[in-house]
Protein backbone atom coordinates (compact mmCIF):
# COMPACT_ATOMS: atom_id res chain seq x y z
CA UNK A 1 0.00 0.00 0.00
CA UNK A 2 1.07 3.59 -0.51
CA UNK A 3 -0.10 7.01 0.60
CA UNK A 4 -1.96 9.19 -1.90
CA UNK A 5 -2.49 12.91 -1.28
CA UNK A 6 -4.71 15.19 -3.36
CA UNK A 7 -3.60 18.83 -3.51
CA UNK A 8 -6.43 21.39 -3.55
CA UNK A 9 -6.67 25.13 -3.18
CA UNK A 10 -7.75 28.33 -4.89
CA UNK A 11 -5.86 29.48 -8.00
CA UNK A 12 -2.58 31.29 -7.37
CA UNK A 13 -2.05 30.10 -3.80
CA UNK A 14 1.15 28.23 -4.75
CA UNK A 15 -0.38 24.83 -5.45
CA UNK A 16 1.41 24.07 -8.70
CA UNK A 17 4.64 25.64 -7.45
CA UNK A 18 4.49 23.29 -4.47
CA UNK A 19 3.69 20.35 -6.72
CA UNK A 20 6.71 21.09 -8.89
CA UNK A 21 8.93 21.23 -5.83
CA UNK A 22 7.57 18.17 -4.08
CA UNK A 23 7.82 15.94 -7.12
CA UNK A 24 11.25 17.21 -8.14
CA UNK A 25 9.82 17.52 -11.66
CA UNK A 26 8.81 20.72 -13.37
CA UNK A 27 5.81 19.20 -15.11
CA UNK A 28 2.97 21.28 -13.72
CA UNK A 29 2.89 24.68 -15.40
CA UNK A 30 3.04 27.56 -12.96
CA UNK A 31 1.68 30.87 -14.18
CA UNK A 32 0.28 34.00 -12.61
CA UNK A 33 -3.32 33.55 -13.74
CA UNK A 34 -6.24 31.34 -12.68
CA UNK A 35 -6.73 27.86 -14.15
CA UNK A 36 -3.18 27.47 -15.44
CA UNK A 37 -3.38 23.79 -14.42
CA UNK A 38 -5.79 22.28 -16.94
CA UNK A 39 -4.98 18.61 -16.46
CA UNK A 40 -4.67 16.74 -13.19
CA UNK A 41 -1.03 16.05 -12.49
CA UNK A 42 0.12 12.92 -10.70
CA UNK A 43 3.61 12.07 -9.56
CA UNK A 44 5.16 9.40 -7.35
CA UNK A 45 7.49 10.78 -4.68
CA UNK A 46 9.91 8.75 -2.52
CA UNK A 47 9.34 8.99 1.23
CA UNK A 48 12.49 10.46 2.82
CA UNK A 49 13.95 7.99 5.34
CA UNK A 50 17.64 8.14 6.23
CA UNK A 51 17.41 4.77 8.00
CA UNK A 52 17.37 3.08 4.58
CA UNK A 53 20.86 4.31 3.73
CA UNK A 54 22.26 3.12 7.05
CA UNK A 55 20.76 -0.32 6.41
CA UNK A 56 22.17 -0.31 2.88
CA UNK A 57 25.63 0.36 4.30
CA UNK A 58 25.37 -2.41 6.89
CA UNK A 59 23.78 -4.99 4.59
CA UNK A 60 26.00 -4.07 1.60
CA UNK A 61 22.86 -3.77 -0.52
CA UNK A 62 23.07 -2.83 -4.18
CA UNK A 63 20.20 -0.33 -4.05
CA UNK A 64 17.62 1.44 -1.88
CA UNK A 65 13.92 1.43 -2.64
CA UNK A 66 11.85 3.98 -0.73
CA UNK A 67 8.20 3.81 0.17
CA UNK A 68 6.30 6.24 -2.05
CA UNK A 69 3.57 8.87 -1.91
CA UNK A 70 1.31 9.76 -4.84
CA UNK A 71 0.71 13.50 -5.13
CA UNK A 72 -2.22 14.53 -7.32
CA UNK A 73 -2.43 18.21 -8.27
CA UNK A 74 -6.01 19.36 -8.98
CA UNK A 75 -6.82 22.47 -11.02
CA UNK A 76 -7.54 25.50 -8.83
CA UNK A 77 -11.05 25.44 -7.42
CA UNK A 78 -13.12 28.62 -7.27
CA UNK A 79 -16.44 29.56 -5.74
CA UNK A 80 -19.09 27.74 -7.79
CA UNK A 81 -16.80 24.90 -8.89
CA UNK A 82 -19.39 22.31 -7.84
CA UNK A 83 -21.80 23.98 -10.29
CA UNK A 84 -19.31 23.99 -13.13
CA UNK A 85 -17.51 27.28 -12.52
CA UNK A 86 -13.83 27.23 -13.47
CA UNK A 87 -12.08 23.94 -14.17
CA UNK A 88 -11.75 22.38 -10.74
CA UNK A 89 -15.05 20.49 -10.79
CA UNK A 90 -13.77 18.38 -13.69
CA UNK A 91 -11.08 17.00 -11.44
CA UNK A 92 -12.80 16.47 -8.10
CA UNK A 93 -13.26 12.80 -9.02
CA UNK A 94 -9.48 12.47 -9.07
CA UNK A 95 -9.24 13.12 -5.33
CA UNK A 96 -12.06 10.80 -4.28
CA UNK A 97 -9.58 7.92 -4.41
CA UNK A 98 -6.96 9.79 -2.34
CA UNK A 99 -6.20 8.94 1.29
CA UNK A 100 -5.82 12.55 2.42
CA UNK A 101 -6.29 16.13 1.23
CA UNK A 102 -3.49 18.69 1.20
CA UNK A 103 -5.19 22.09 1.21
CA UNK A 104 -2.72 24.80 0.17
CA UNK A 105 -3.58 28.16 1.74
CA UNK A 106 -1.93 31.43 0.78
CA UNK A 107 -0.40 33.11 3.82
CA UNK A 108 1.82 35.71 2.13
CA UNK A 109 1.27 39.20 0.76
CA UNK A 110 2.52 40.01 -2.75
CA UNK A 111 0.88 42.59 -5.00
CA UNK A 112 2.52 41.01 -8.04
CA UNK A 113 0.67 37.70 -7.55
CA UNK A 114 -3.03 38.06 -8.32
CA UNK A 115 -5.51 36.68 -5.79
CA UNK A 116 -8.67 35.34 -7.39
CA UNK A 117 -10.80 37.14 -4.75
CA UNK A 118 -8.78 40.34 -4.77
CA UNK A 119 -7.15 40.14 -1.34
CA UNK A 120 -5.40 37.60 0.90
CA UNK A 121 -7.73 36.11 3.53
CA UNK A 122 -6.81 32.49 4.34
CA UNK A 123 -9.90 31.75 6.44
CA UNK A 124 -12.22 32.94 3.66
CA UNK A 125 -10.22 30.88 1.17
CA UNK A 126 -10.47 27.79 3.38
CA UNK A 127 -14.22 28.23 3.69
CA UNK A 128 -14.56 28.60 -0.08
CA UNK A 129 -12.83 25.29 -0.72
CA UNK A 130 -14.69 23.60 2.15
CA UNK A 131 -18.02 24.68 0.67
CA UNK A 132 -17.19 23.36 -2.81
CA UNK A 133 -16.04 20.00 -1.45
CA UNK A 134 -19.17 19.69 0.71
CA UNK A 135 -21.36 20.50 -2.30
CA UNK A 136 -19.52 17.90 -4.38
CA UNK A 137 -20.23 15.27 -1.69
CA UNK A 138 -23.85 16.44 -1.51
CA UNK A 139 -24.29 15.88 -5.23
CA UNK A 140 -22.86 12.35 -4.91
CA UNK A 141 -25.17 11.59 -1.96
CA UNK A 142 -28.25 12.89 -3.79
CA UNK A 143 -27.46 10.77 -6.86
CA UNK A 144 -27.06 7.74 -4.60
CA UNK A 145 -30.41 8.50 -2.89
CA UNK A 146 -32.14 8.72 -6.25
CA UNK A 147 -30.83 5.29 -7.27
CA UNK A 148 -31.58 3.76 -3.88
CA UNK A 149 -35.10 5.16 -3.94
CA UNK A 150 -35.86 3.05 -6.99
CA UNK A 151 -34.27 -0.07 -5.51
CA UNK A 152 -35.98 0.20 -2.13
CA UNK A 153 -39.42 -0.34 -3.66
CA UNK A 154 -38.48 -3.95 -4.30
CA UNK A 155 -36.28 -4.48 -1.25
CA UNK A 156 -37.40 -2.99 2.07
CA UNK A 157 -34.17 -4.21 3.69
CA UNK A 158 -32.53 -1.15 2.16
CA UNK A 159 -34.54 1.18 4.42
CA UNK A 160 -31.78 1.59 7.09
CA UNK A 161 -29.30 2.53 4.37
CA UNK A 162 -31.73 5.11 3.00
CA UNK A 163 -32.24 6.58 6.49
CA UNK A 164 -28.47 6.95 6.88
CA UNK A 165 -28.18 8.52 3.44
CA UNK A 166 -30.94 11.02 4.15
CA UNK A 167 -29.18 11.92 7.38
CA UNK A 168 -25.99 12.54 5.43
CA UNK A 169 -27.79 14.75 2.92
CA UNK A 170 -29.27 16.86 5.73
CA UNK A 171 -25.84 17.06 7.39
CA UNK A 172 -24.13 18.25 4.20
CA UNK A 173 -26.96 20.68 3.44
CA UNK A 174 -26.22 22.27 6.79
CA UNK A 175 -22.72 23.04 5.50
CA UNK A 176 -20.92 20.49 7.65
CA UNK A 177 -18.26 18.06 6.34
CA UNK A 178 -18.98 14.33 6.35
CA UNK A 179 -16.21 13.77 8.92
CA UNK A 180 -18.36 15.50 11.56
CA UNK A 181 -21.29 13.06 11.15
CA UNK A 182 -21.07 10.57 14.02
CA UNK A 183 -23.05 7.85 12.23
CA UNK A 184 -20.46 7.63 9.45
CA UNK A 185 -17.91 6.35 11.97
CA UNK A 186 -20.00 3.20 12.59
CA UNK A 187 -19.83 -0.04 10.59
CA UNK A 188 -22.92 0.78 8.43
CA UNK A 189 -21.49 4.26 7.93
CA UNK A 190 -18.18 2.82 6.77
CA UNK A 191 -19.97 0.97 3.99
CA UNK A 192 -21.62 4.20 2.82
CA UNK A 193 -18.30 6.07 3.02
CA UNK A 194 -16.60 3.52 0.81
CA UNK A 195 -19.48 3.58 -1.66
CA UNK A 196 -19.56 7.36 -2.03
CA UNK A 197 -15.81 7.98 -1.57
CA UNK A 198 -16.69 11.09 0.43
CA UNK A 199 -14.11 13.84 -0.03
CA UNK A 200 -15.00 15.66 3.18
CA UNK A 201 -14.48 12.55 5.30
CA UNK A 202 -10.81 12.42 4.39
CA UNK A 203 -8.12 13.77 6.74
CA UNK A 204 -6.98 17.29 5.83
CA UNK A 205 -3.53 18.85 6.09
CA UNK A 206 -3.36 22.61 5.63
CA UNK A 207 -0.14 23.72 3.91
CA UNK A 208 0.33 27.34 4.92
CA UNK A 209 2.32 28.80 2.05
CA UNK A 210 4.52 31.73 3.13
CA UNK A 211 7.36 33.63 1.52
CA UNK A 212 10.93 33.07 2.73
CA UNK A 213 10.59 35.80 5.35
CA UNK A 214 7.61 34.00 6.87
CA UNK A 215 9.51 30.80 7.67
CA UNK A 216 10.64 32.17 11.02
CA UNK A 217 8.04 33.63 13.34
CA UNK A 218 4.41 32.92 12.37
CA UNK A 219 2.68 35.85 10.69
CA UNK A 220 -0.95 36.79 11.40
CA UNK A 221 -2.27 34.68 8.51
CA UNK A 222 -0.43 31.57 9.73
CA UNK A 223 -1.65 32.04 13.30
CA UNK A 224 -5.27 32.19 12.11
CA UNK A 225 -4.90 29.06 10.01
CA UNK A 226 -3.25 27.14 12.86
CA UNK A 227 -6.16 28.02 15.17
CA UNK A 228 -8.71 26.97 12.56
CA UNK A 229 -6.89 23.71 11.85
CA UNK A 230 -6.68 22.88 15.54
CA UNK A 231 -10.42 23.53 15.96
CA UNK A 232 -11.23 20.94 13.29
CA UNK A 233 -8.53 18.42 14.31
CA UNK A 234 -6.73 18.90 10.99
CA UNK A 235 -3.01 18.93 10.31
CA UNK A 236 -1.12 22.16 9.63
CA UNK A 237 2.38 22.65 8.23
CA UNK A 238 4.13 25.86 7.27
CA UNK A 239 6.00 25.74 3.99
CA UNK A 240 7.44 28.07 1.39
CA UNK A 241 6.64 26.68 -2.03
CA UNK A 242 9.20 28.95 -3.68
CA UNK A 243 11.91 27.80 -1.33
CA UNK A 244 10.96 24.16 -1.95
CA UNK A 245 11.56 24.80 -5.66
CA UNK A 246 15.05 26.01 -4.87
CA UNK A 247 15.69 22.93 -2.74
CA UNK A 248 14.69 20.61 -5.58
CA UNK A 249 18.01 20.95 -7.39
CA UNK A 250 20.30 20.64 -4.37
CA UNK A 251 22.18 17.66 -2.96
CA UNK A 252 21.11 16.46 0.53
CA UNK A 253 24.11 18.22 2.07
CA UNK A 254 23.42 21.47 0.22
CA UNK A 255 19.72 21.25 1.06
CA UNK A 256 20.48 20.86 4.79
CA UNK A 257 22.77 23.89 4.68
CA UNK A 258 20.18 25.90 2.73
CA UNK A 259 17.43 25.04 5.24
CA UNK A 260 19.68 25.90 8.17
CA UNK A 261 20.27 29.35 6.69
CA UNK A 262 16.53 29.99 7.19
CA UNK A 263 16.48 28.38 10.64
CA UNK A 264 14.51 25.41 9.32
CA UNK A 265 15.40 21.76 9.94
CA UNK A 266 12.92 19.95 7.68
CA UNK A 267 11.77 20.56 4.12
CA UNK A 268 8.11 20.99 3.25
CA UNK A 269 8.14 17.51 1.72
CA UNK A 270 9.32 15.99 5.01
CA UNK A 271 6.71 17.90 7.01
CA UNK A 272 3.82 17.04 4.70
CA UNK A 273 4.63 13.34 4.45
CA UNK A 274 5.18 13.03 8.20
CA UNK A 275 1.85 14.75 8.85
CA UNK A 276 0.15 12.40 6.38
CA UNK A 277 1.64 9.32 8.02
CA UNK A 278 0.64 10.52 11.49
CA UNK A 279 -2.94 11.42 10.54
CA UNK A 280 -3.53 8.14 8.72
CA UNK A 281 -1.76 5.99 11.30
CA UNK A 282 0.91 4.73 8.89
CA UNK A 283 4.43 3.46 9.52
CA UNK A 284 7.20 1.59 7.68
CA UNK A 285 9.02 -1.68 8.11
CA UNK A 286 12.11 -2.71 6.16
CA UNK A 287 13.49 -5.68 4.28
CA UNK A 288 17.26 -5.83 3.82
CA UNK A 289 19.55 -8.06 1.78
CA UNK A 290 22.41 -8.03 -0.73
CA UNK A 291 20.12 -7.04 -3.60
CA UNK A 292 18.17 -4.19 -1.99
CA UNK A 293 16.98 -2.43 1.14
CA UNK A 294 13.33 -1.50 0.91
CA UNK A 295 10.70 0.33 2.96
CA UNK A 296 7.12 -0.96 3.05
CA UNK A 297 4.20 1.19 4.21
CA UNK A 298 1.66 -0.38 6.56
CA UNK A 299 -0.99 0.76 9.01
CA UNK A 300 -0.02 0.91 12.67
CA UNK A 301 -1.38 -2.12 14.47
CA UNK A 302 -1.12 -4.49 11.53
CA UNK A 303 -0.05 -8.01 12.36
CA UNK A 304 2.81 -9.78 10.61
CA UNK A 305 0.69 -11.63 7.99
CA UNK A 306 -0.99 -8.36 6.93
CA UNK A 307 2.38 -6.66 6.61
CA UNK A 308 3.68 -9.59 4.58
CA UNK A 309 0.72 -9.21 2.24
CA UNK A 310 1.97 -5.75 1.22
CA UNK A 311 4.91 -7.49 -0.46
CA UNK A 312 2.74 -10.17 -2.09
CA UNK A 313 -0.61 -11.76 -1.30
CA UNK A 314 1.11 -15.18 -1.34
CA UNK A 315 3.20 -14.06 1.65
CA UNK A 316 0.07 -13.40 3.68
CA UNK A 317 -1.80 -16.48 2.51
CA UNK A 318 1.11 -18.87 3.20
CA UNK A 319 2.58 -17.05 6.22
CA UNK A 320 4.61 -19.30 8.56
CA UNK A 321 6.64 -16.92 10.70
CA UNK A 322 8.64 -13.69 10.65
CA UNK A 323 12.23 -13.10 11.68
CA UNK A 324 12.34 -9.60 13.16
CA UNK A 325 15.17 -7.27 14.17
CA UNK A 326 14.49 -3.80 15.57
CA UNK A 327 16.26 -1.10 13.52
CA UNK A 328 18.20 0.10 16.57
CA UNK A 329 19.46 -3.44 17.26
CA UNK A 330 20.47 -3.89 13.61
CA UNK A 331 22.53 -0.69 13.73
CA UNK A 332 24.02 -1.56 17.12
CA UNK A 333 25.23 -5.02 16.10
CA UNK A 334 25.96 -4.26 12.44
CA UNK A 335 24.52 -7.25 10.56
CA UNK A 336 21.77 -9.86 10.58
CA UNK A 337 24.27 -12.57 11.51
CA UNK A 338 25.57 -10.61 14.50
CA UNK A 339 21.99 -9.84 15.60
CA UNK A 340 21.20 -13.54 15.46
CA UNK A 341 24.32 -14.37 17.49
CA UNK A 342 23.42 -11.68 20.06
CA UNK A 343 19.91 -13.08 20.45
CA UNK A 344 18.12 -9.91 19.28
CA UNK A 345 16.71 -11.54 16.13
CA UNK A 346 13.24 -12.64 17.20
CA UNK A 347 11.02 -15.30 15.63
CA UNK A 348 7.43 -14.04 15.64
CA UNK A 349 4.13 -15.65 14.68
CA UNK A 350 0.78 -14.56 13.26
CA UNK A 351 -0.19 -12.42 16.25
CA UNK A 352 2.93 -10.24 16.20
CA UNK A 353 2.18 -6.55 15.63
CA UNK A 354 4.77 -4.98 13.34
CA UNK A 355 6.58 -1.90 14.65
CA UNK A 356 7.92 1.10 12.76
CA UNK A 357 11.52 0.36 11.80
CA UNK A 358 11.34 -3.42 12.13
CA UNK A 359 13.72 -5.21 9.75
CA UNK A 360 11.81 -8.32 8.72
CA UNK A 361 12.33 -11.56 6.82
CA UNK A 362 9.13 -13.51 6.15
CA UNK A 363 8.94 -17.28 5.76
CA UNK A 364 5.90 -18.66 3.94
CA UNK A 365 4.50 -21.66 2.10
CA UNK A 366 4.36 -21.02 -1.64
Amino acid sequence: MGLSIGIVGLPNVGKSTLFNALTRAQNAESANYPFCTIEPNRAVVPVPDLRLYKLQELASSQKVIHATVDFIDIAGLVRGASKGEGLGNQFLANIRECDAILHVVRCFENDDVIHVDGAVDPIRDMETIDTELILADLQAAERKAERLGKQIKGDKRLAPQMDLLRGLIDHLNAGRPASEMTELHSDPGAELRRDLLLITFKPVIFAMNVDEDGLGEDNAHVRRVREAAQARAAGAVKISARMEEELAGLSPEEAAEFLASYGVQESGLDLIIRAGYEMLGLCSYFTAGPKEVRAWTIRQGWKAPQGAGVIHTDFERGFIRAEVIAYEDYVKHGSEAKCRAAGVLRVEGKEYVLKDGDVVHFLFNA
